[in-house]
């Protein structure tokens, strides 16, 4: 082995001044924050690839090395939620909400804020304090009088 680290002098960790080893140490850092991540899957393997490519020149007596280091990392897991979507009746609109409360028409108490909300996260408060000036805005056609 020693005679071989005499004929063959082109240490890994020394490449390029160091480049190749301070390339691995970033995808390094990615990888661990990456298993880190809370969002990623736990046991989702991860990969470090060190690519050398070496090309000759005409003589063969030097030889290019290119050196790339790159990490395979885990996704992002997924997340899922439920959206409502309606049309208004009378003006066609279209509207989306996300389902808080986890059952379409159910009041919740948000823990975050304690306040009871609506299905799609509305203060229950607001909406009926809305309903109240809509209300008051309201025109009673059949009422004799109006």
């Amino acid at each position: 082995m020693s005679e071989l680290s005499k004929d063959i002098n082109f240490d890994l960790s020394q490449i390029a001044d160091g480049g190749v080893q301070e390339k691995f140490s970033r995808e390094l850092k990615k990888l661990s924050e990456n298993i880190l991540d809370s969002n990623t899957d736990a046991k989702a393997k991860r990969k470090i690839t060190i690519n050398l490519t070496y090309k000759p020149n005409d003589n063969r007596d030097a030889v290019d090395v290119i050196a790339e280091v790159k990490s395979t990392l885990a996704p992002q897991v997924g997340l899922s939620t439920t959206m409502l979507v309606g049309r208004d009746e009378n003006t066609g609109v279209i509207a989306a909400n996300e389902l808080k409360s986890g059952t379409p028409g159910q009041t919740y108490f948000d823990s975050i804020d304690s306040t009871l909300k609506t299905d799609t996260g509305e203060p229950v408060d607001e909406v009926e304090e809305n309903k109240e000036t809509q209300s008051e805005n309201v025109i009673d056609l059949q009422d004799k009088k109006a």
